[in-house]
């Protein structure tokens, strides 16, 4: 075996994904860590650019890999990071960030019960962490556009692969990652098919806010990196089914990742069943460690009510995004903003 490429640091080994065959007409795009992505493109670019000076602290909120990937960045660049996240941050990832030097403050939990809960009150310690620290660069996940600018390569690392992908289905959370691969494909693919896949009570298309779950994808406030007008079509998943999805991802073809992959692979499965001559890809940008103790552990899934068991065997199509219809629903989106298809919905309660 003789190796075809010598990394300069661990970041960038962990960037780019396997490209895994899990059905004839289905591939999943399975990550280390996928959000090394814009972590790496948005610090070097800073540091280009003059922002990152010796004394300067990188400052995010982030409750998960986001955070995972500023602080293995900052090893390499010598800065010091500090991170805003939920008081329900997993203990391992908080174990491993503090290990790598990362500073990492938890808001209060009181936060969850006011407006916007605790994304929100991240947002509002992030700004106070500014005003302390004389040089302070924030990344800016949701809003820096960047996020998305930076996963073109991951997009052409498609059409080098595949040529035609027919379909691309995603989770969503700042909306980088699947606003910024299908942006770039469609550059050279306009009628490939984009499908967000959300969790039930997140704002991102059109619920109410309320308690989440299922963490990794899903918010409580609108990032303005997410480009709605690129999806054709939303599916919501309860924890339930991504956890089921999950394990049977593991199960039958050894790929160890996290819910929002699983939920993933459950929407892009059937998909691609429904659609056998078109080309499915499924994004799947977590792996399993951090799940080991929850997600893979049985006595965990029981005693939380989450008894692994068949999944749906489709998704229920709800006429609105508000509308609640089970543990996993779909809506078309057709490409239209969030605005268009809010005021749709209004048009529609008034007949």
């Amino acid at each position: 075996m003789h190796a075809t490429h010598a990394y300069a640091d661990t970041t960038e080994a962990y960037q780019l994904p396997r490209l895994i065959k899990l059905g004839p007409n289905l591939y999943g795009i399975a990550f280390t860590l996928m959000k090394m992505i814009p972590a790496r493109y948005i610090l070097n670019k800073a540091q280009r650019d003059g922002l990152l000076g010796p004394g300067t602290v990188i400052a995010e909120t982030t409750s998960g890999t986001f955070g995972l990937a500023l602080a293995m960045q900052g090893v390499h660049l010598d800065r010091r990071v500090i991170l805003v996240s939920d008081p329900v941050i997993d203990a391992r990832l908080y174990q491993r960030l503090t290990d790598l030097g990362a500073s990492v403050e938890r808001v209060p939990e009181s936060s969850a019960r006011k407006a916007g809960g605790y994304q929100v009150a991240r947002l509002n310690r992030l700004a106070e962490i500014k005003n302390e620290h004389e040089s302070v660069f924030c990344p800016e996940q949701y809003s820096n556009p960047d996020n998305p600018r930076s996963y073109s390569r991951v997009s052409e690392l498609l059409v080098e692969t595949f040529g035609q992908v027919d379909c691309i289905v995603g989770p969503v959370g700042s909306g980088g990652s699947m606003s910024g691969t299908v942006s770039y494909l469609r550059t050279v693919q306009p009628e490939c098919r984009a499908i967000a896949v959300d969790t039930h009570a997140s704002v991102l298309f059109g619920q109410p806010d309320g308690p989440r779950e299922l963490r990794g994808l899903g918010m409580s406030v609108m990032p303005t990196n997410l480009d709605h007008t690129v999806f054709d079509s939303v599916h919501w998943c309860q924890a339930t089914a991504a956890y089921t999805a999950t394990r049977q991802l593991h199960q039958r073809h050894a790929l160890f990742m996290g819910p929002t992959s699983g939920s993933a692979y459950m929407v892009a499965r059937w998909w691609a069943q429904a659609n056998p001559d078109a080309l499915t890809v499924a994004m799947l940008p977590d792996e399993g460690y951090r799940y080991q103790h929850t997600v893979y552990d049985d006595e965990w899934l029981s005693a939380q009510g989450h008894h692994e068991g068949r999944l749906p065997t489709e998704p229920v199509l709800v006429d609105r995004p508000d509308q609640t219809a089970g543990p996993w629903t779909t809506y078309e989106w057709a490409r239209r903003s969030y605005t268009d298809v809010m005021a749709f919905d209004a048009l529609v309660d008034t007949w």
